[in-house]
């Protein structure tokens, strides 16, 4: 009988100790499961680096200047009036972060996704955004004066009363997006899709628009004097009907100028 006792104290003490051993194992892999994902969390301190992981984090009002942040993650980072000039940010995952006021003149984006990212009133004068994504987000009162805007993708952005005076568009899509008011006057714009988007009281004064895409746009006083359209593409009489174009106005074949041109001058509105 005693024997019989010992050998279950046995089996039990074994069986505790396995299940101890299990428990163990678990607890370990847990730990070092949440160390991997704590680890994976941005830290705010870290110096300003190439790749560095600054998402959520707090950079508003800092003067960063040239340093290159290539390839860094920036989700829903905040640089509000922050100068980032000459910065490098190529490869930039920049998504739903808040860029307004800041300075990015001269700033390399190339390939940068700014998707879903607010920059109102900010500076990308010169600034070089070949390639970058910025689908669905709000740039209104922005100064993309003379930027590289080659290929960009802007569709279902918000660009209002922005400025892209010599900046290049080759190739840009801005498909559905609000661009009431923005500023033209001799930038690059073969290959643009304006399709569905707001070009209301735009200024394309001058303007060769080579074979842009402008199917559906509205044109509601757009200023088109002395622009050239001869080659665009989807222009229909009723969009001219509503637009603001002169005897200077270069139109595709089979359209002609509308009796109500050339506009009023609505510029002091």
């Amino acid at each position: 009988m005693t024997g019989k006792v010992q050998a279950a104290s046995t089996r039990t003490t074994r069986s505790g100790s396995r299940r101890a051993g299990l428990g163990g194992t678990i607890c370990a892999g847990v730990f070092a499961a949440a160390l991997s994902v704590s680890s994976a969390f941005a830290d705010c301190n870290d110096p300003a680096a190439a790749a560095v992981d600054w998402s959520e984090c707090q950079k508003s009002r800092v003067m960063f200047g040239s340093i290159d942040l290539s390839n860094g993650t920036f989700v829903q980072t905040i640089f509000t009036a922050s100068d980032l000039s000459g910065a490098n940010l190529s490869g930039a995952d920049l998504s739903l972060a808040e860029l307004s006021n800041a300075r990015l003149a001269g700033a390399h984006l190339t390939g940068a996704v700014l998707e879903k990212a607010v920059a109102i009133r900010a500076d990308f004068t010169g600034a070089d955004l070949s390639g970058a994504n910025l689908s669905a987000s709000e740039f209104s009162r922005t100064n993309f004066q003379r930027a590289v805007l080659v290929g960009v993708e802007f569709t279902n952005s918000e660009m209002s009363r922005s400025d892209f005076t010599e900046a290049d568009l080759t190739g840009a899509v801005m498909s559905r997006a609000e661009l009431a008011r923005i500023v033209l006057k001799g930038a690059v714009v073969a290959g643009v899709t304006f399709a569905y988007s707001n070009l209301a009281r735009a200024d394309l004064d001058g303007l060769d628009l080579g074979d842009a895409d402008l199917s559906g746009t509205y044109l509601f006083l757009t200023r088109i004097e002395g622009a050239d359209l001869s080659k665009t593409k989807g222009l229909t009489a009723e969009q001219l009907a509503i637009a603001c174009g002169s005897a200077a106005t270069q139109l595709p074949s089979g359209l002609t100028a509308p009796a109500n041109w050339p506009c009023p001058d609505y510029s002091a509105e």
